[in-house]
């Protein structure tokens, strides 16, 4: 499964590629978290010690929402808890009526990260989150993105920076 990163006008983005939605919102978490990483930073994650969390968050219902919910909520815990997320698993959960989102996540001290960009929004400008059915082909308009063919699950998202 895979993520590669694009120039937009002003801002960058990501293509991300996975079998499943909730494997396409983890792969969307480590494509947004290697765009922000020095080459400083990652060798600094192999030293660190690692946490765990879980995140309960409420789901809208809607995958391309819910990705945005997730990697704004990364961006937020980063910059309030100082938590740089190296690895997050999400499980879709149904209570009382009431979709919510279980996100288990590992994460870093983030003090201890070196950054080069810092994302400002994650925004819903071009935002695509779609199946891809047996043989079907994405195609993108970017010459860093490969083509992609399903099965499986694919992902634009665009971020201010």
């Amino acid at each position: 499964m895979s993520s590669w990163p694009y120039g937009t006008t002003a801002d960058i983005g990501i293509c991300v590629f996975a079998s499943s939605p909730e494997s396409l919102i983890g792969q969307a978490v480590e494509g947004m978290q290697g765009i922000l990483l020095s080459s400083e930073g990652i060798e600094a994650i192999k030293d660190c010690p690692w946490h765990h969390s879980t995140w309960n968050l409420p789901s809208s219902n809607s995958w391309d929402r819910d990705l945005v919910r997730i990697l704004e909520e990364v961006l937020f815990r980063c910059e309030v808890h100082d938590e740089w997320v190296v690895e997050l698993k999400l499980l879709k959960l149904q209570e009382d009526e009431e979709a919510q989102l279980a996100c288990q996540v590992a994460w870093v001290d983030a003090e201890a990260i070196e950054r080069e960009v810092e994302i400002k929004a994650v925004t819903r400008h071009n935002l695509r989150f779609i199946e891809l059915a047996e043989g079907q082909e994405s195609i993108s308009q970017y010459p860093e993105v490969p083509v992609v063919r399903g099965p499986g699950w694919l992902a634009d998202v665009v971020f201010d920076i």
